[in-house]
């Protein structure tokens, strides 16, 4: 298994759920010149990924003044994490996270989460839970590493 920078971007798109889809692909031409990709990669097959955003990413768009506070503090966002269904359960999240932190060694990262079952995973992996945010009447909790 490779920890590999992105430059296939379709490829990753691919792999993610059609919502995520959704939230990225058509933003996308706004975003590759200042997000960067990185894949597990297994067998020559994408198995997961995530996006690293240095501006405002699209899934925070609904608080721009919250997200450019976190980047103006040299902070980068962490999102589209993704592991592929049938390699779920195998610690690739964590091994993902592991390889990003060595790849950028002293970064200060923050991320949002919709999802409060993933939590714990944020947690395990050193991510401190900062606040809670609104997007338009969903909570979302806001996550810093550092």
């Amino acid at each position: 298994m490779t920890f590999e920078a992105c430059t296939n971007f379709t490829s990753f798109f691919n792999i993610l759920p059609k919502d995520w889809q959704d939230g990225i692909v058509p933003f996308w031409d706004n975003y590759k010149e200042t997000t960067k990709g990185y894949l597990l990669i297994d067998n020559n097959k994408i198995i997961a990924g995530g996006l690293v955003f240095s501006t405002c990413p699209p899934d925070m768009l609904y608080d721009k003044d919250e997200a450019e506070t976190w980047i103006n503090q040299g902070y980068l966002y962490v999102g589209f994490i993704f592991v592929i269904e049938e390699r779920r359960q195998q610690n690739l999240g964590s091994i993902w996270l592991d390889n990003l932190k060595k790849a950028y060694t002293n970064q200060k990262f923050w991320l949002t989460i919709e999802d409060l079952k993933l939590e714990a995973f944020y947690v395990k992996n050193g991510f401190k839970r900062i606040k809670t945010l609104n997007n338009n009447g969903l909570e979302e909790v806001l996550y810093t590493f550092e």
